[in-house]
């Protein structure tokens, strides 16, 4: 008796365990039939409703990356037209123009590196979800992305409104894959850290953005006063 009992208690624990498993593995891979092993690789490397998410995550994240790109290729031709004129102004030694359009170009300027910064933070962003195969990583490399958005929102809305609202999907998109990935392994977020990656990402993203604007673009004659570091510096 006692040792059907204790067998019986196995097969309803073994049982159990099974099911408890599969449906682990069931949140990251969606409509798919999987042997134990499988199910056990499931468990340790995800791969289904978390992955689809992530994929469209990306999707969208590179669309974005390619309307910013455009923004720049427009900027960069404004650019050019407002540096003619000033050039044109100093021929004819109309320095009032001249200083008028500068600081026009100055502005421009600053889009134009505000823009390539936040292209530059999507990349790189896009880049790391690419390498995500495990649940710890989806969270590690989540909690900053999640920063990195926002900010990334807040500094091309007054450049590219229409932006804003698919910005907005991309972070909620994120957040509710952070969510669950936390839910289902139950990790902890370390936001201080998360900040820290954030800013280093951002700070990257703010160095090779201005690198890049020092080679693409021509300097202004030191005479003419301008309002702005990035068309001085150039």
């Amino acid at each position: 008796m006692w040792r059907t009992s204790t067998i019986s208690n196995v097969v309803r624990s073994t049982q159990l365990g099974a099911k408890i498993l599969s449906q682990f593995a069931s949140k990251w891979v969606s409509d798919r039939r999987q042997g134990l092993g499988e199910r056990v690789r499931g468990a340790v490397r995800p791969a289904g409703p978390l992955k689809p998410r992530l994929e469209q995550a990306v999707r969208q994240i590179r669309a974005q990356v390619g309307k910013l790109e455009q923004t720049c290729v427009k900027l960069k031709d404004r650019d050019n037209t407002i540096f003619t004129r000033v050039v044109s102004s100093i021929q004819k030694h109309d320095m009032s123009h001249a200083t008028i359009y500068a600081n026009e170009l100055a502005e421009v300027r600053k889009m134009n590196k505000m823009v390539t910064q936040a292209k530059l933070a999507l990349e790189q962003i896009s880049l790391r979800l690419n390498t995500v195969s495990e649940l710890g990583d989806v969270v590690v490399t989540l909690t900053p992305a999640m920063g990195v958005i926002k900010n990334v929102q807040a500094g091309v809305m007054s450049i590219i409104p229409e932006a804003e609202n698919e910005i907005s999907e991309i972070s909620g998109l994120l957040s509710g894959i952070l969510v669950d990935a936390g839910q289902m392994g139950g990790y902890t977020l370390n936001f201080q850290t998360a900040n820290e990656d954030a800013e280093k990402i951002l700070g990257e993203a703010s160095t090779v953005a201005e690198a890049r604007m020092k080679e693409k673009f021509p300097s202004l004659p030191s005479s003419i006063p301008v309002g702005d570091p990035i068309a001085e510096g150039m």
